[in-house]
């Protein structure tokens, strides 16, 4: 099958009856009570200390919707660490202050944004604990700010952290692993229905944090000579090997997990931690200085092959030439030997090796947060509960028109709807169809066409760069695709990481979207006018000669004696702008 915008044709059938309609339930207000002061001194406070707030109010709690972040420049861990001699120290008096300071400045912050004092949250992990003077450093703080520490035991950072990666994906399936600057952690973890199972031993931590790793990969090198240092970087790979082989076998990963990595040729990666996002970071910069720029600036739901993510040699030459790689620091590109030492370690040591890596923003923070709700509401769809606002009256309606719009699989399956595009791509497609009717047509395509990536949608977290581009192209396509030549490039970087049938079946959505538009241009289907019904098969008799392969899509109308919307007329003047478009 020839997959050409062309593949499609209206037939209008006035006798069939109208679906069932139903409206959307009303949004609840939310209270004071649902927000959440967050202050991470977790693992990555190699990178500075973390403040957030976020408001758990439904109906948009599963997406845990950010009021207000911001970081302060306060490494706990560097601050351990006599910067002549390399030995660990207590934390500083000065950096007791600052870190006193800083939580006053978010208490007042809090405080505007009107979050109960009792909803504010310090949590401290690894560089906390790891402290000469852990007790003294949590005591102060108490004294000075009346804030409780939370120090979270070992046990429960790998639980808390997969939760954290979980609230950022509808479903995920394999090997989790999280690199803090102290320290890294590594379990299996599924994620189906809104619960979260990981290994019984919670995550294995190791002390191969991207900062720590980089001091001891220094260490080693300090009064040797150059065969003496690369005799003792050999024997920690293979330290470090046989200790991710080691917990491989402890973790206990379940058998599914395991026949599907052997099936596949290997396991999903689920990535979380600076170190990672760091590196996740410098393969879209490469793959965005390329002849062919991934369109998509977004690290959650960034995805890439296992030899794209273990290509260390060029990830090292890009941190180590590049001028500027977005959202990679200095400090960030310094660390970047140490991560490549540590994949390599990894890859050597997984048997069936890493299929996929899935690069996510989910950590202790976001793990808090999407512990407290409840598995009902952990299995919402990301995608659906964040244009949920912006859903239409009839919303229900339209979304069954839409899916009653592509045929079921053909006699024999030699031709079906791809289910790489989800009924959550749809749904979100139909509660976001109206956003932009109010714009020119000069805008509105290109509008819609950016929403996902840059726009209304782009803080959506949940959302893979795959799924952004399908319902991207099928926005644009609802405006009938009225782009001037610049972004219709950046249409082209979409089309390229999605499959040619992919774009075809987004388009084809994207002309439906655009037909219920005209029809029911409020988003409004009222009992009182004509209504239609979609229905849809394959053909193979399309085009003058009759032996096109495609997709045929009947209209059909509600019998009404009076009709003065005139809806079979109307219908017919759009018959052209749907078959040739």
């Amino acid at each position: 099958m020839d997959f050409s915008i062309s593949d499609y044709e209206i037939v209008v059938d006035s006798h069939s009856p109208a679906p069932p309609i139903r409206a959307r339930d009303e949004l609840q207000t939310m209270d004071s009570s649902y927000l959440r002061g967050i202050v991470d001194m977790g693992r990555y406070t190699s990178n500075g200390i973390r403040f957030s707030v976020t408001d758990l109010s439904p109906p948009f709690s599963r997406i845990l919707p950010t009021i207000h972040v911001y970081r302060v420049s306060i490494s706990l861990y560097d601050a351990q660490f006599d910067p002549e001699t390399g030995h660990q120290v207590p934390i500083p008096p000065d950096t007791i202050d600052d870190v006193i300071a800083a939580l006053n400045r978010f208490k007042i912050v809090c405080t505007d944004l009107g979050v109960p004092e009792a909803n504010i949250h310090v949590v401290a992990t690894e560089a906390t604990r790891a402290a000469l003077n852990s007790a003294e450093f949590i005591k102060k703080i108490k004294a000075a700010t009346g804030l409780n520490v939370d120090m979270l035991p070992k046990e429960d950072e790998g639980r808390i952290g997969s939760l954290g990666v979980a609230s950022g994906f509808s479903d995920i399936r394999g090997l989790m692993m999280d690199l803090g600057g102290g320290s890294t952690q590594i379990t299996w973890i599924i994620s189906q229905g809104g619960n979260v199972r990981i290994s019984d031993k919670g995550s294995i931590s190791f002390p191969y944090g991207a900062a720590a790793l980089t001091k001891t990969l220094e260490d080693l090198k300090r009064g040797k000579s150059k065969h003496e240092a690369e005799k003792a970087r050999d024997k920690l790979r293979q330290e470090m090997t046989k200790n991710f082989e080691d917990a491989y076998k402890s973790l206990r990963i379940p058998e599914s997990l395991v026949e599907e990595a052997k099936t596949n040729g290997g396991f999903p990666l689920y990535l979380s931690g600076g170190g990672f996002r760091g590196w996740g970071y410098l393969l879209l910069y490469m793959s965005q200085t390329g002849e062919k720029p991934h369109p998509i600036s977004i690290i959650n739901g960034y995805t890439v092959g296992k030899e794209r993510f273990e290509n260390t040699k060029a990830m090292e030459e890009v941190a180590r030439t590049a001028h500027s790689v977005f959202r990679v620091s200095d400090r960030r590109r310094k660390q970047v030997p140490a991560v490549a030492f540590l994949i390599n370690a990894l890859s050597n040591a997984i048997p069936h090796g890493i299929r996929l890596a899935h690069f996510c923003q989910g950590g202790v923070r976001e793990g808090l947060l999407f512990r407290e709700l409840e598995p009902s509401i952990r299995a919402q769809d990301p995608l659906e509960v964040t244009t949920q606002r912006f859903a239409p009256e009839s919303v229900e309606a339209l979304y069954n028109l839409l899916m009653f719009s592509f045929p079921k699989p053909s006699q024999g399956g030699t031709r079906r709807f791809p289910e790489s595009i989800s009924k959550h791509v749809i749904r979100g497609f139909a509660n976001i169809m109206y956003v932009h009717t109010i714009m020119d047509k000069e805008l509105a395509s290109t509008a819609a066409m950016y929403s996902t990536s840059t726009g209304l949608l782009a803080f959506t977290r949940g959302v893979s760069h795959e799924d952004r581009a399908r319902l991207a192209l099928m926005l644009e396509s609802r405006y009938m695709g009225e782009l001037p030549p610049r972004e219709s490039k950046f249409k082209e970087a979409l089309q390229s990481i999605i499959t040619p049938e992919e774009v075809w079946w987004a388009a084809y959505l994207g002309r439906v979207g655009y037909l219920l538009g005209r029809l029911y241009p409020s988003g409004t289907i009222d009992e009182s006018k004509p209504r239609i019904v979609l229905s849809s098969e394959w053909v193979w008799d399309l085009g003058h000669k009759k032996k096109g392969e495609g997709v045929q899509l009947t209209i059909s109308i509600q019998k009404m004696k009076h009709d003065p919307a005139k809806l079979k007329k109307a219908l017919r003047d759009h018959e052209g702008q749907m078959a040739g478009a």
